[in-house]
């Protein structure tokens, strides 16, 4: 297996928390990286911060593509280096036996995005799952989507994971990162065969957020005052209850009105003004011909008098504005009607209206741990390659043609046997990779690779994560997936996590 070499001493633990039952001290010292996300006094910050307005932040994030993971000459290598011997730790809920019924693929609960706010600024995410721990409180990604690439060994912003998220929704609750695990090789030198984390989170986080109460006027502007948000609604009533209303002081504040206005004659450019025909005598309407206002040459619709043609009883009985003729040599008889138009801007009646205030308002509570809600995928080490795999995310980015097939709305997923070669990448110090073909986009990294995924019971072992996403063969179509090679030190950045505390945000 490759190693990079370490600086003499090995490497210091950012915080130091390393969880005991490691296989040595020179071990974890040269293996883990461990670095806090989100001290507890912090993380509140970073809940409120995502789920403030319905999860508005959430819906702005876009997948984590950045142009430093393009990658270019790509080659297959030899074969993979097992360091110890293969092992396995059972999901969580493992001991359940459920007799598989259908043959379609069931998505794991497991899965969720993750949602960061990268070094430049902007909002950000990646796909991601629960994985088994003591405590129930991990989950399992690419170390991209954690730590910031760009050689400035720091984590990244604002970590979450929703499990489930679906269109501003959190059906599991928000769970605010803690604790970040990765290869030491990741942390300090962006070395992508190491591209795995394992974060430790806080119970989550459930509940109403901006629920709407209604209070009274003086409620509603004691609130307004210490900044708090606040809304009215308007009701439309009639004005018989409106007058009955205000002749008590106290109901004032509760109703409104908005005085109606009168109809504006205007010009024919004037914004809004809408045109009305109505007929005239023949001399009103000869006044306004003299005027200019009608008739030939003008630009009214209206303007030429309408020669109507009627039998002889309309005629008789036609007592309106126009002139009657006949009958003629022919036996005819019209009614000639004469039109003037105004242009005009239409009046608006009196409205009254009943007035309602509200207050806004977090009614959050703590759903408990991950593992308990969703459950957790097991985890592999050292399995051989060539092995069939089910690998799931949310790929939401175009392809290199800039075809966009993909929403990311909803989880996608791919099957299929990993290559028995490993993936070679150079601009990546790539080595040793896994891939296989999947035609996904941006937003798949960080999904799990699930090795014996039982379709029933919608569990399996984590065996990878999508790291890479990579256009093999030259088509400008993404159609290659690659993972890094989960080995013996990979496990022990698995359980250096795994046994890691978190607690609660609500007690």
């Amino acid at each position: 297996m490759k190693r990079i070499l370490l600086p003499a001493g090995g490497a210091i633990l950012a915080t130091g928390l390393l969880a005991a039952g490691l296989a040595s001290t020179a071990q974890a010292d040269s293996t883990v990286s461990a670095d806090v996300l989100a001290a507890q006094d912090k993380a509140a910050d970073v809940l409120s911060f995502w789920t403030a307005s319905n999860n508005a932040a959430m819906d702005k994030a876009v997948a984590f593509n950045p142009d430093a993971l393009e990658v270019s000459k790509i080659s297959s290598g030899g074969g993979y280096t097992s360091d110890t011997k293969p092992g396995s730790t059972a999901p969580i809920g493992e001991e359940k036996k459920v007799a598989a019924k259908v043959q379609n693929v069931n998505l794991p609960k497991t899965i969720g995005k993750v949602f960061f706010e990268g070094r430049d600024g902007k909002l950000y995410w990646c796909s991601g799952t629960s994985i088994q721990s003591q405590y129930r409180n991990l989950v399992a990604t690419a170390a991209h989507c954690v730590y910031d690439i760009g050689g400035n060994d720091e984590v990244v912003s604002r970590w979450v994971f929703v499990p489930g998220y679906y269109q501003k929704k959190a059906p599991f609750g928000v769970y605010v990162g803690k604790q970040a695990f990765t290869h030491y090789d990741f942390d300090i030198y962006e070395d992508f065969d190491r591209d795995y984390a394992f974060v430790t989170v806080y119970d989550g986080i459930g509940g109403v957020l901006n629920n709407a109460t209604k209070v009274t006027f003086d409620e509603y502007n004691a609130a307004s005052a210490k900044g708090q948000k606040t809304d009215k609604k308007l009701t439309e009533v009639s004005d018989k209850e409106y007058f009955s209303a205000i002749k008590d002081p106290t109901k004032l504040p509760y109703y409104d009105i908005k005085p109606g206005t009168a109809k504006k004659v205007t010009g024919p450019d004037f914004p809004g003004a809408v045109v009305d025909k109505r007929e005239v005598d023949q001399k009103f309407y000869e006044a306004q011909e003299k005027a200019g206002k009608v008739g030939k040459g003008t630009d009214f619709i209206y303007g030429e008098p309408v020669v109507e043609q009627v039998d002889e009883a309309t005629f008789k009985a036609y007592s309106g504005p126009g002139t009657k003729a006949g009958p003629d040599k022919f036996g005819n008889y019209t009614i000639t009607h004469y039109y003037v138009q105004d242009w005009y801007v239409p009046g608006q009646d009196t409205k009254y209206y009943r007035v309602d205030y509200y207050v806004f308002s977090h009614h959050v509570k703590s759903v408990g741990r991950l593992g308990d809600n969703v459950g957790g995928q097991g985890f592999a080490w050292n399995q051989p390659a060539g092995k069939a795999i089910r690998a799931f995310g949310y790929p939401y980015g175009p392809h290199l043609d800039g075809n966009k097939p993909f929403t990311g709305v909803t989880p996608k997923w791919c099957y299929g046997p990993t290559a028995k070669k490993a993936l070679l990448i150079p601009s990546k110090k790539v080595e040793e990779q896994l891939s296989m073909k999947c035609t996904v986009t941006a937003g798949f990294d960080g999904g799990p690779w699930l090795y014996k995924y039982s379709n029933a019971k919608r569990l399996g072992y984590v065996n990878g994560v999508t790291s890479l996403i990579a256009d093999v063969d030259g088509n400008k179509r993404y159609d290659t997936i690659t993972s890094a090679y989960f080995d013996g030190e990979t496990n022990v950045v698995y359980q250096a996590a795994a046994k890691s505390w978190s607690g609660k945000l609500i007690p």
